[in-house]
């Protein structure tokens, strides 16, 4: 409707400059909204308002002017505002003509073409191979995850993609950590790394290994050679893994990868050392004190950071640097890292060294959504601790404690920037306090009319109340017309925000509609067109709300 509108307010600006109460040339950026308070319409514009001084003439005249212009069967009444806001009335034919769409559509509705096709990346989860994902990859799973769902909504060609850190420091302790397993020392050891890994999954990696079993992880097999003493052969056999316990946890939640990326590669390929010969010749870089430095100041970072370390080692974000310059070099006109909030302090730094590569990569790029922590609780108390990991809450605790439908949409459910608890207890209630359950009940109980119709010896077509939709124009069904109608633009705002938690907060506003609607009418009546009606309406519901749970990666149930 807000694609409508503006329309007709084009279509109004132009017959009053053929008529000359406007003057040619006269084609304003403006606005077209939802107002907050339904008694004051249910969109305003302030197209009057950005016209006054270009027309030359009071923002009221103008905006008198645009409504006597506006002629259609879809808007009922246009009243003035304020000093020219325009506030539009919807007429029924207006939700009746949505109601149509959204049947006629289907699956299709609210998705756009927005991107038209163009190729944009999604980075997100990119864990570490040293031990089971915690809750934290998966809150970045969901988001991500359902990022990648908006943007291909809004018609992005979208490459899912994770990057496994499988180099540094972390891995040693991972292969040292195992290599002690093998050889019958546990945490409690005074031989333990002093910085190993201590969960239960390590004894597992270390039974594995000295089993010699293989493990498939990316299309690769590694076999275990099975010696105590080898550590490199330890390290290749626990990343792989690790890797392949990982990709079970993300199964498990619904999440499939189109590329997984190794950190090692950079170094194996020579990337890493391509790219700072590239940002030496763009003269961006400098000696100081053994060390190699790069000019990030001239980018906008508030000092100069070290490249390249004086013992010859590569600071953590000049692989970064190289990773990204390849995804430029992919053709990825859009690149969204979603990672925790813990690398704000590389954002500045990797843009810098992207700039200073003076390849044509625009200043911003890329695009970062970095979520806050997560709190588990359950019983009013906080959970801390997995027997799994030894150390933190795991992603697979969740799933196997609430379902993957529930974890989804708690772990999306607010803004990233937020920091978010995810209540055990609540996740698991059958109430209306549980957001999930709310919503998929009221998709059930849709589904629910139709098992009561067929029972009775009843069918309903889809759409076949269309016809009859003028019947319905009791309060809730209005409500229910107008929140149907805003999906589309939850949808392309959503993705515009990079903020699919907009879409979770509107499946729940339009549960309560529907529910609302639901307690209020009955819906099994003897009156056909009325039946047909009411059930066509609550047909539209189920479908918006079986698309935007598919936006979350959440099911839409028929029973409950």
């Amino acid at each position: 409707m807000k694609d409508t509108l503006r329309e007709l307010i084009h279509g109004a600006l132009a017959t009053l400059r053929a008529q000359e109460i406007l003057p040619d040339g006269t084609d304003p950026v403006f606005v077209v909204e939802r107002t907050r308070n339904r008694e004051h319409g249910d969109f305003a514009s302030n197209v009057a308002l950005t016209l006054a001084k270009q027309a030359g003439r009071k923002p009221r005249e103008i905006a008198e002017s645009i409504a006597a212009a506006i002629k259609d069967p879809r808007v009922e009444r246009v009243e003035i505002a304020g000093p020219g806001f325009i506030n539009f009335f919807l007429g029924a034919a207006a939700m009746h003509a949505e109601v149509a769409t959204i049947i006629e559509k289907a699956g299709a509705y609210g998705r756009n073409t927005a991107g038209a096709g163009r190729k944009a990346q999604i980075e997100f989860v990119s864990a570490n191979p040293t031990g089971p994902l915690h809750v934290g990859h998966g809150r970045g799973a969901a988001v991500g995850d359902s990022l990648a769902r908006v943007l291909d909504a809004n018609g992005w060609a979208v490459t899912r993609e994770f990057y496994y850190n499988d180099a540094g420091a972390q891995i040693d302790n991972l292969a040292r950590s195992v290599q002690s397993r093998c050889r019958q020392i546990d945490p409690d050891h005074a031989d333990w790394p002093a910085d190993g890994y201590r969960g239960e999954y390590i004894k597992d990696v270390a039974r594995d290994y000295l089993a010699g079993a293989t493990v498939h992880a990316d299309g690769i097999d590694v076999r275990a050679a099975g010696d105590a003493d080898d550590l490199e052969a330890i390290r290749r056999f626990a990343v792989a893994w690790l890797r392949r316990e990982q990709d079970l946890d993300l199964r498990a939640f619904g999440v499939a990868f189109d590329v997984y990326f190794l950190e090692s590669s950079l170094y194996q390929e020579g990337k890493v050392e391509h790219t700072v010969k590239e940002l030496v010749a763009a003269g961006h870089t400098y000696e100081k004190d053994g060390a190699l430095w790069l000019k990030t100041t001239d980018f906008g970072d508030d000092k100069d950071r070290v490249m390249r370390k004086s013992d010859g080692g590569y600071t953590y974000f000049v692989p970064d640097v190289a990773y990204h310059e390849g995804k430029w070099r992919r053709g990825f006109e859009r690149v969204i890292n979603e990672q925790g909030a813990d690398h704000h302090s590389t954002v500045d730094r990797v843009r810098a060294g992207l700039q200073a590569l003076d390849v044509g990569i625009p200043k911003g790029w890329p695009e970062y959504v970095l979520h806050q922590m997560v709190t588990v609780m359950r019983g009013g108390e906080e959970v801390k601790l997995s027997k799994r990991a030894g150390s933190y809450v795991t992603l697979r605790d969740l799933i196997d404690e609430v379902g993957r439908d529930a974890t989804r949409y708690f772990l999306v459910a607010r803004k990233t920037d937020s920091q978010l608890v995810f209540d055990i207890d609540l996740a698991r209630a059958q109430t209306n306090d549980n957001p999930v359950y709310y919503i998929q009940y009221a998709h059930a109980r849709v589904c629910s009319v139709h098992r009561q119709l067929a029972e009775r010896g009843i069918e309903v077509e889809a759409g076949v109340g269309i016809a009859a939709l003028a019947r319905l124009d009791s309060e809730h069904e209005r409500t229910l017309m107008s929140e149907l109608s805003r999906y589309p633009e939850v949808v392309e705002s959503a993705a515009l925000n990079l903020d699919p938690q907009l879409v979770a907060q509107y499946l729940r506003e339009l549960a309560a509609a529907f529910h609302g609607y639901y307690n209020a009418h009955q819906f099994i009546v003897e009156d056909a067109d009325l039946r047909n009606a009411r059930v066509t309406l609550a047909d539209a519901a189920r479908q918006v709300l079986a698309n935007g749970l598919e936006l979350l990666g959440v099911s839409a149930p028929q029973s409950m």
